[in-house]
């Protein structure tokens, strides 16, 4: 069998730069959408906690299909134009790089809808404690995305290194989050404590693998751009506190 898609018409060169390019502006078209709808499910999933909002957390559980079936569009699209315009040296990294990305935004979708469902269970009783650093967790790994994203899109290498390396303070917040919720666990001791307390963990775990992905795409899109590793630019680091 062979597919339309996959059948090749003669084309000059220049024909083959000027199609690839059309392919490439409605890759990042499409690659915005995505993430824009990715943030929004994060910010809406932690809203939802902290609002106490069943369906806000509901509505980010149903819309996690939606945000999958972008990933396979922008994939078949992707695979369309490797089929047909050949791409060669950069053009066949950015495509690389795209097929990388929305996998990782696929994978933080599935984060949101992790912290909607335990702000489900949460939402049925007062929580131990007022909420800070997780918000703070959102807004930090949310801004990581949304640079990385653009640092891909306008090709700014200074941007995705500078989002690579603010993870670091996402990992603190989540290790303070995770000794604060230890002590209230050994003094109070109670059973619904100690499950609310394992669930704000895990939630806070969500929004650490957020940042990781953001981190993710920053190093796509500083490849993408120099062909370059970007952990091998760095050189020593001196681990955060």
């Amino acid at each position: 069998m062979t597919f339309g898609f996959l059948k090749r018409t003669r084309t000059t060169p220049k024909e083959e730069n000027l199609l690839f390019d059309k392919d490439r502006r409605e890759i990042l078209r499409r690659l915005e959408e995505m993430g824009q709808a990715t943030a929004r499910a994060v910010d809406r999933a932690v809203t939802a906690l902290v609002d106490g909002d069943d369906d806000l957390a509901r509505q980010v559980i149903e819309g996690d299909d939606v945000i999958d079936a972008m990933e396979v569009d922008i994939e078949q699209i992707c695979l369309r134009s490797l089929a047909l315009r050949q791409p060669v040296r950069e053009d066949l990294r950015f495509v690389f790089s795209v097929l990388k990305i929305i996998t990782d935004m696929e994978r933080t979708a599935d984060q949101a809808a992790n912290i909607a469902q335990r702000a489900l269970a949460l939402n049925r009783q007062p929580l131990l404690k007022p909420l800070i650093d997780i918000p703070r967790m959102k807004e930090i790994a949310l801004a990581m995305l949304d640079d990385a994203l653009k640092a891909f899109a306008g090709e700014q290498t200074e941007l995705a290194r500078e989002v690579f390396l603010r993870d670091d303070a996402v990992d603190h917040l989540n290790r303070q989050v995770f000794d604060e919720l230890l002590q209230i666990m050994a003094l109070k001791g109670a059973v619904e404590a100690v499950g609310q307390a394992a669930d704000l963990m895990l939630i806070a775990r969500s929004l650490e693998r957020v940042a990781d992905h953001a981190a993710n795409i920053a190093e796509r899109a500083y490849f993408m751009i120099t062909g370059d590793r970007i952990k091998e630019t760095l050189g020593p680091r001196t681990p955060s506190a």
